[in-house]
Order: C-alpha cells, then sequence, then structure tokens
C-alpha cells in the first residue's frame, strides 16, 4: 500500500471524528511516519458515551439473529478485505506479510465463531419449589462496555472482544494502542459497513490513554472493562473498575514454560517451539518464554534449535521470517536482559549478526537460573532461554514458581506423564506436543495474576451476559 501519510481520526456515533491535537503513527521496520491521527479529548469521549448508551437502548430489543447477521456480512468484509487489513499490520504493527495475513484469518475467525454463538445465549427452566411457581432464567448484555487492546495484534484482539459483545446486545467504545490505531479504524468501518449500529463500536485515539480511561471508567453509563495488557496496568484498571464494582475482564501477562522431556519427538517439539516463541517475533502474551530441556536431550535439542533458527530470515521483505520489534526501546529492554542474564551467569550458545533499528537477531541463553531476572520476566522478543532439569517434580515447581499463569507448553509421549504434568501447572492453557494453541471456539484466559475471565469459546460470550433470574407465581382465580 501507498506509503504517503495520511491523517486518521476517532470514529464516534458512526462518523469520523476530528480531535484536537495529533500524534504520530510509525512503521516499525524503519520508524518512518505512516499517519497522523488526531486525538480524542474529554469530550469527544462523553459524546462516545452518550452514543453507546443510546445504542445500547435499541441493541436490548433487537434479536440475536439480527445481530448474527450483521456479525457474518463483518466476517465476509474482514475476508474480502484481507489484503488491504494485513498491510495495515504489517505497515504500522511490522509482522511479516505473512503473518499479517495469518492474524486477519484469526481475527475473521473469532467474528464467525460469536455470530454462530450469539444465537445460543440460553436460558433456563429451573425445577420450582410449588406448582404454583415458575422459575426461569434468561441472558441480557451487560450494558455499555470499554475495551483497551494491545498493539501486538492490532486486529485480532479487537475482534476478540467486539464480535462476543455485539452478539450479546452490547455496545462498545475501543481505546486501540496508540502504536497500532490505524488497524483498529478499519475494522470499525467495515463493521459500519456490516450493518453495526452508529453507536455500536466506537473508536477512541489518543496519546493520553490514563485520563481517557478513567473518564471512561468513572462513568455511571459503563457496565463493562475489557483489557488485554501488562500485569502491572491490569491491575490499576481493576483498582478503578473495583470503585463501580464495574464487571471486568483482564487477559495480562505471561511467563510460558515449554518443556521437553526425554521421551519427546524432538523434531516435532522443535516445529513447536519455532511457532511458540518465534512467532511476531516472539512478541505475544504465549510466547514460550522459558525453555525447559530434560538432561538427557538438552544437547541434541539445543544444536538442532541452533540450526533452525540460524536459518531464520530477518527484515520488512514480503518472505521475512521475522520482522521489527514494535520500537526501539522494547528492543533495548531485551537486549538489557540479555547482557543481565550473561552477568550472571547464563551461557551464550547462539546470537545472530548485530541488526540497525528496531530489527533483533535471534539469541540463545543456556544455564539459566530461577533467581536470574530473565527467569521472571516476559521477554517479548526472540530470544531463547534454557533450563535444564532432571525430574517431573522438579521442572513443574520451576515452570510454578512465577506469578503469572497464561500459557504452558508440553512435549512428551507418555501419557501418563503428559496427564500429571498438565494436572500439576497453574496455567490456564496447556498445549501438549502443540505450539499453536490459540483458537476462536476454544477459551482463552490465565491463571494467578495473568487475568480474569476467558476470551473466546462459550465462555467468551458469557463475558458480556448478565443471567436474570424470574420467579412467578401463578395466581389462582
Amino acid at each position: 500500500m501507498s506509503r504517503e501519510t495520511y491523517t486518521a481520526h476517532s470514529i464516534i456515533n458512526g462518523q469520523p471524528y476530528c480531535g484536537t491535537g495529533t500524534l504520530e503513527v510509525l512503521c516499525p521496520a524503519d520508524n518512518s511516519v505512516v499517519a497522523l491521527v488526531t486525538e480524542a479529548d474529554t469530550q469527544a469521549t462523553e459524546l462516545a458515551i452518550q452514543s453507546a448508551e443510546k445504542c445500547f437502548n435499541v441493541l436490548k430489543s433487537s434479536t440475536a439473529k439480527s445481530r448474527a447477521d450483521i456479525l457474518y456480512r463483518w466476517y465476509q468484509l474482514i475476508m474480502d478485505n484481507q489484503t488491504h487489513l494485513a498491510e495495515l499490520v504489517t505497515l504500522e504493527q511490522g509482522k511479516p506479510i505473512k503473518e499479517a495475513l495469518a492474524e486477519v484469518v484469526y481475527a475473521a475467525g473469532y467474528v464467525k465463531w460469536f455470530a454462530q454463538e450469539a444465537e445460543r445465549a440460553y436460558g433456563a427452566v429451573i425445577p420450582a419449589h410449588t406448582l404454583n411457581h415458575q422459575l426461569t432464567t434468561v441472558q441480557q448484555g451487560v450494558g455499555v462496555v470499554v475495551g483497551i487492546t494491545p498493539w501486538n495484534f492490532p486486529l485480532a484482539m479487537i475482534t476478540r472482544k467486539v464480535a462476543p459483545a455485539y452478539a450479546a446486545g452490547c455496545s462498545f467504545i475501543l481505546k486501540p494502542s496508540e502504536l497500532t490505531p490505524l488497524s483498529a479504524i478499519e475494522l470499525a468501518k467495515l463493521a459500519l459497513e456490516a450493518g453495526f449500529e452508529d453507536g455500536a463500536l466506537q473508536v477512541l485515539l489518543t496519546s493520553k490513554p490514563h485520563a481517557l480511561v478513567a473518564q471512561l471508567n468513572s462513568h455511571r453509563a459503563v457496565r463493562k472493562l475489557t483489557f488485554t495488557g501488562s500485569t502491572s496496568v491490569g491491575k490499576l484498571l481493576l483498582e478503578q473498575t473495583a470503585k463501580s464494582a464495574m464487571r471486568t475482564s483482564l487477559e495480562l501477562g505471561g511467563n510460558a514454560p515449554f518443556v521437553v522431556f526425554d521421551s519427546a519427538d524432538l523434531e516435532e517439539a522443535i516445529e513447536g517451539l519455532m511457532i511458540a516463541k518465534f512467532r511476531n517475533a516472539g512478541q505475544t502474551c504465549i510466547a514460550a518464554n522459558r525453555i525447559f530441556l530434560h538432561s538427557k536431550i538438552k544437547s541434541q535439542f539445543i544444536s538442532m534449535l541452533k540450526e533452525r533458527v540460524s536459518n531464520l530470515t530477518i527484515g520488512s521483505t514480503q518472505d521475512a521470517d521475522i520482522g521489527p520489534l514494535i520500537t526501539i526501546c522494547a528492543k533495548q529492554k531485551a537486549l538489557g536482559l540479555v547482557a543481565g542474564a550473561l552477568n550472571q551467569g547464563a551461557k551464550l550458545v547462539y546470537q545472530g549478526e548485530e541488526l540497525e533499528g528496531n530489527f533483533m537477531s535471534p539469541v540463545i541463553l543456556e544455564g539459566i537460573k530461577p533467581d536470574m531476572t530473565i527467569f521472571g520476566s516476559e521477554i517479548f522478543a526472540p530470544v531463547v532461554s534454557v533450563i535444564e532439569f532432571e525430574t517431573e517434580a522438579q521442572v513443574i515447581d520451576m515452570a510454578n514458581s512465577v506469578e503469572v499463569g497464561l500459557a504452558a507448553y508440553i512435549y512428551a509421549t507418555d501419557i501418563a506423564q503428559i496427564h500429571r504434568v498438565s494436572m500439576g501447572l497453574d496455567f490456564g492453557m496447556i498445549g501438549i506436543n502443540e505450539g499453536a494453541i490459540s483458537n476462536p471456539a476454544a477459551p482463552f484466559g490465565g491463571m494467578k495474576q495473568s487475568g480474569l475471565g476467558r476470551e473466546g469459546g462459550a465462555q467468551g460470550l458469557s463475558e458480556y451476559l448478565e443471567v436474570k433470574y424470574l420467579c412467578q407465581r401463578t395466581i389462582v382465580n
């Protein structure tokens, strides 16, 4: 697509809203300015809330089938425009085009799934305590929803929230990352084209998210917050929403263990690690972060991994395997973790050539210990940190020793061991001989400080529904 700089705006009540200040959207591949975005102010935020509240009153009386039909049209429009959307993702987020195209399909999958789930928000008939009573439950949309999404999946993190909210009959105010706002704007335009009501999906753009989000979370009309991002920010948001007892869903940080036992098929384990570690240059919350290798296979596995990693292509070309990190600060943070690990006694096994800008070559470290800073850090970069283990109990204990529990991976062929380890790991999602675990039909979410609630699957719809109990007594004449 054209690299000509253009100006984009928030979307409020179905229309572009030209804000006051502007922020620059940079291309991570070369740090050039690709767009200017006008920022939403206090007045814009209030207008968006009013529009969302008005729209929710309309959606409350709409049918599940009508919302499902609109969601399916949105899905079709996303798929019809997948090349354009993928190019936008590559431009503002940095993913190689093949990964960006895969994200478009992944994002569209959530819309299709919740188009189907919209008509499955069932109620229930409860056996009554007397012959004169009828007890039932129904499910209704929770109300106006505020969503805050990150930059690493600028399409999928939006559809994973907006699609179930709309399926449930909720209106949605989206605050996307200021680093990747262009994808959000295009998704909202396609939603409106599909038939979303004017206030059903609004997009507020800002470089000052704290003030904007505080305004949203303190408003009486807002009934739910859904957030994907860091654990530290999630805790601050939870403090805000606690003041009004607002429904809150948080998908927070991860520190995924990738455990390879001596019974594992090492070729399969390498393939899984290439996906789980290097997708999006390691910038995913479910990225394999700590690679636990049994002592019997450690040397062979590292040798195989070095060969695979050395053949990865890095750059902004269409066929690259690894694109840039999102900012130069992200790269500096990752390099700092590597340097710190080496200072603490880790061994450098592999490091590619030094690259300019936001690009970072893969790094393999071994000799990582639980007391090293990198062990407890979410790396978010193409850095493999290897920890050796001897026993099943030892590796479960080390894997669980961090405060978060989002995703984990196990490679083994011993079925009994797979069962024991799966039950012993304190993580919300377990990949068993599989490095790609995300699926619209499955619940996505974590344990401990990795968040609250689930996205995707039948559970994803429930996050936006309130259960209403009806107790009716029959009047006997």
